[in-house]
């Protein structure tokens, strides 16, 4: 198949997820589509938003139209590391003999839904982002593979947190996206009620298998960064980090720390799929711009001056997309 008939490809496979998933969810369309991104460049969203918004609807809509496994995990503060991950039980044989037999956990499957991620137990919330990191599972003594592709949406509540273990900065970092689910306008509000208290039932067609979301997640990685669309991707991960030469006067404001090189490799990752949903197989400077926020916001640390004026990782960043040049050398803001 020639290049151009991949991206085309590519670019319907995925109007035709946001069309269906549109069938069920109203309006959210930033939210879609950055599910979508993460899904196609292979990497793990976190939704934080309160309750009654749609995260988990979205999520099983997504497997819905994805011919792919799918598995729901309640996270609640009892949950142990071998409910997910699957433990060893005694079995007998026919002749009477016993073994033991690992029995796979929830974890093992295609697309997994972490519900409240934060309502489980730091042990139990790293036997996951293990998971989620290594794309394997130890139990028993041995390590199983995970099934690819391995997709985890995973949800938190950011108003209770009572009960709550929120998820440290260096779990965090191993979302591809954090996406801030808000809530819906008035007019999104009435489709929503329109929708849901009439009976009607919007049905999902499957319209991508296990081969065609892997050759998607390949292609993705072909696309050509120019050189200095790199450096400015580099430059704005750099201006991130407080105190030093290449800093934007923002961040030395009210950052303890910033950005990881991971958040360099979400952000030129999540530009490659944005670019090819627009039928380009170039990155532009307006595609890093665009994934700036949910590549970023949960890798940067506040520092207490900001968290005593209000002044939120959105924010910073925005201060720091205007002070970062597009044209400029790297090691220079």
């Amino acid at each position: 198949m020639s290049l151009e008939k991949q991206i085309e490809s590519f670019r319907q496979a995925y109007e035709a997820l946001r069309a269906e998933l549109g069938k069920v969810i109203v309006g959210h369309e930033s939210i879609v589509e950055g599910t979508l991104i993460s899904l196609l460049s292979g990497g793990h969203v976190l939704l934080e938003g309160v309750p009654g918004l749609g995260k988990t609807l979205l999520v099983r809509t997504l497997s819905q139209a994805l011919a792919l496994s799918f598995n729901r995990i309640q996270f609640t503060p009892d949950l142990m590391p071998a409910d997910i991950l699957g433990t060893n039980l005694v079995v007998e044989d026919v002749s009477g003999r016993r073994e033991f037999q690992f029995q796979p956990g929830p974890i093992f499957s295609n697309l997994v839904l972490a519900d409240e991620i934060n309502r489980a137990t730091p042990k139990t919330q790293s036997a996951m982002l293990e998971a989620m990191q290594e794309k394997s599972v130890t139990a028993g003594g041995q390590s199983r593979k995970l099934s690819e592709p391995f997709f985890v949406l995973a949800t938190q509540n950011p108003i209770d947190q009572e009960g709550t273990y929120p998820l440290p900065e260096a779990q965090l970092d191993r979302f591809f996206f954090k996406l801030i689910v808000d809530y819906p306008s008035a007019a999104e509000l009435t489709e929503v009620l329109l929708r849901t208290t009439e009976g009607t039932t919007a049905s999902v067609e499957r319209v991508m298998d296990h081969e065609a979301l892997v050759s998607c997640q390949q292609l993705s990685r072909q696309v050509p960064v120019a050189s200095h669309v790199r450096n400015y991707a580099v430059r704005l991960v750099m201006a991130t980090h407080p105190k030093t030469e290449t800093a934007a006067a923002v961040a030395s404001q009210y950052l303890r720390f910033g950005c990881s090189p991971r958040g360099g490799q979400t952000l030129i990752l999540a530009a490659k799929v944005l670019a090819l949903t627009k039928g380009r197989f170039n990155v532009s400077f307006e595609d890093i711009e665009h994934v700036l926020l949910p590549a970023f916001r949960h890798r940067l640390i506040l520092n207490f001056e900001a968290e005593a004026e209000g002044i939120t990782t959105d924010h910073v960043l925005s201060e720091i997309r205007k002070a970062v040049p597009r044209d400029a050398e790297v090691g220079r803001v």
